[in-house]
């Protein structure tokens, strides 16, 4: 049974578009929600028009001290974490001859370190608690093959899958479980620049390729922040409970494995 009502829950990068959907499903299921994020202000909106059950924080997942912070706060404020989400990340297209070392480690600083500091902060809280945890990492189409113009993103969702898996393996043993969700594309606020970039380095007009890639997913459309919460609370329950170091697929069949 998929059961989150009294969870105690911590979502990085919720201050909008997928974590806040992530936010405001669990407080609709009864869970109190912590929205970390670096943008602290619509944090705080955010966490206001969820209510009473939801509340917010700073977090840069880049800086180790912001980590410490806004998990020790999430502690303070919830009693202790039962679920964690690693939702932070960014995006980045270059083609391989162009790409920059500045934004490549920024990338791997949010996407892959930030996720694996993280899991590491609240696992060691969750140890000391001893009653086990769930953790759900996001990872994306993009980890499981490459693409021509977006080397650096996908190298950092595909060490997102590998450090799924060895994280799962790892903590297990202390009940907690760790596991990912890979998406297709999500329309939201974001494909903006995404399409720009791709305008950009493809000679299309903006737009096009958003278009393109919205026709190209065999269910029909692009996906929605609303599509992923339903695996997000699966992997958060009970019901997950014998699911270890998987990768879940929600991308409308865009890509099997």
């Amino acid at each position: 049974m998929i059961d989150v009502g009294g969870k105690q829950v911590l979502i990085t990068g919720a201050a909008r578009g997928i974590g806040y959907a992530f936010a405001r499903v669990f407080v609709d299921a009864g869970a109190r929600v912590m929205i970390a994020d670096r943008d602290l202000e619509r944090a705080k909106i955010s966490a206001a028009e969820l209510g009473d059950s939801c509340f917010a924080t700073y977090l840069d997942v880049s800086d180790q001290d912001s980590i410490q912070s806004a998990v020790e706060k999430t502690v303070n404020v919830l009693g202790h974490i039962d679920v964690l989400i690693n939702n932070a990340a960014i995006f980045t297209a270059a083609p391989i001859v162009e790409i920059d070392r500045s934004d490549y480690e920024k990338c791997f600083s949010i996407n892959v370190a930030g996720t694996l500091f993280m899991m590491q902060a609240v696992a060691q809280r969750m140890i000391e608690r001893g009653s086990g945890g769930k953790i759900i990492n996001m990872a994306s189409q993009a980890g499981r093959r490459g693409e021509a113009l977006v080397g650096v993103y996908c190298a950092s969702k595909a060490a997102v899958i590998s450090l799924t898996q060895s994280a799962g393996l790892n903590l297990i043993e202390h009940g907690i479980n760790v596991n990912a969700i890979a998406p297709g594309v999500v329309d939201g606020e974001h494909w903006d620049g995404v399409d720009a970039l791709f305008a950009k380095y493809e000679n299309k007009p903006l737009g096009q390729k958003k278009k393109e890639v919205g026709e190209s997913v065999p269910f029909g459309r692009m996906g929605t922040a609303e599509d992923l919460t339903g695996m997000a609370l699966f992997l958060a329950s009970s019901a997950s409970d014998y699911v270890v170091a998987q990768t879940y697929n929600v991308d409308g069949g865009n890509w099997m494995s």
